[in-house]
């Protein structure tokens, strides 16, 4: 059977992107997520588990995850899971990682401090391209959202 791998995180950085080049030139950003979970445990009480991703994105996407995105940015991330294996150097035996090999990205949050929200697209082809977008014109959205929301309030 044919195996689908597909992950789909939001959260914040944890740390500024670093940028490398490749022996070949190609361009490789890592970075890594912080993504929250609030539930309530048996007794009622209200938990909180943060969850550290580590991502990494190629060629043209990187170079504009680097140039743009900061510790504490707010991203959402898509990209197929990846797992690393190698020895290590210490005679430690076998490691290995699990990483969101990133294919879109954009940046979420708001722009300015008066309410006014926006987000940028950035999606990776097998090609090395990129795609932008900007986010919806304010015809787009619906009339019903509140002004402000609790996240609280958000079930996931």
């Amino acid at each position: 059977m044919r195996g689908f791998s597909k992950a789909i995180i939001t959260g914040n950085l944890t740390r500024d992107p670093e940028l490398r080049t490749t022996p070949n030139g190609a361009s490789v950003c890592s970075f890594s997520v912080a993504v929250n979970r609030v539930y309530k445990d048996s007794n009622g009480e209200q938990k909180e588990d943060v969850s550290y991703l580590d991502c990494s994105a190629w060629g043209r996407l990187a170079e504009m995850i680097s140039q743009y995105a900061k510790k504490g940015s707010g991203v959402l991330v898509s990209g197929r899971l990846d797992q690393r294996s190698w020895e290590d150097k210490n005679g430690g035996g076998k490691r290995s990682r699990v990483e969101i090999v990133v294919e879109d990205f954009n940046f979420i949050g708001s722009a300015n401090r008066d309410g006014g929200g926006s987000s940028s697209s950035y999606s990776s082809n097998f090609g090395g391209g990129s795609s932008t977008s900007s986010s919806a014109s304010s015809s787009d959205i619906p009339d019903d959202i509140p002004e402000e929301i609790n996240m609280d309030e958000v079930p996931f």
